[in-house]
């Protein structure tokens, strides 16, 4: 059995001898990280302590340097931190504090905030740590809490794969910060 076209046959309209092509367009990459790149040895695995207390992971970071653009150093930074094992993912955690408040903040946010932190620290013996890039000021507060409140109900090693992503955003966080403000 054969079958026929259903469809009428398509016929190309006359371009005056030209081709169609529909535009392009290219968004270019982030510029190279030259700073972070060409800064000494020493320099470099201070700006990557600063992101993560971590030094297997600001070692490997460094030692891969130059990177072509500000994507491939965080992509390197990624890749590094979902490698940390446990006892690299212990030292960043322990060298981590609670995020501060807005200064305006009222005495019982500080109070809330110290009894969840406490009951945090008790539980999984480390830091609580918590991204909040793209979160409102006027929020945070509120994401750390519930943050907290939430994650004392994991497990010990559910709570570590949490912390470890959470350190991972917040390295790669700083690490933007780190390269884009102070010019490394």
């Amino acid at each position: 059995m054969t079958r026929g076209s259903t469809l009428p046959a398509h016929r190309l309209s006359p371009l005056s001898g030209r081709l169609a092509i529909p535009a392009q367009t290219r968004t270019s990459p982030a510029p190279p990280p030259d700073g972070f790149n060409g800064a000494d040895d020493d320099e470099a695995h201070r700006t990557l302590l600063a992101c993560l207390r971590s030094l297997r992971w600001a070692r490997r970071i460094a030692d891969h340097r130059p990177y072509p653009t500000l994507d491939a150093l965080l992509a390197a930074s990624d890749e590094a931190a979902y490698d940390l094992s446990p006892g690299d993912l212990a030292e960043a955690l322990a060298a981590e504090s609670l995020a501060g408040l807005p200064e305006d903040a009222y005495g019982a946010a500080y109070m809330a905030l110290d009894a969840a932190h406490a009951a945090y620290e008790a539980r999984f013996g480390h830091a609580f740590v918590i991204c909040l890039d793209g979160v409102p000021v006027d929020e945070a507060l509120d994401r750390v809490l519930e943050g907290i409140r939430s994650r004392l109900t994991n497990d010990p090693e559910d709570e570590r794969v949490v912390a470890a992503e959470e350190l991972r955003r917040l390295a790669r966080q700083r690490l933007v910060a780190s390269v884009r403000g102070t010019g490394l």
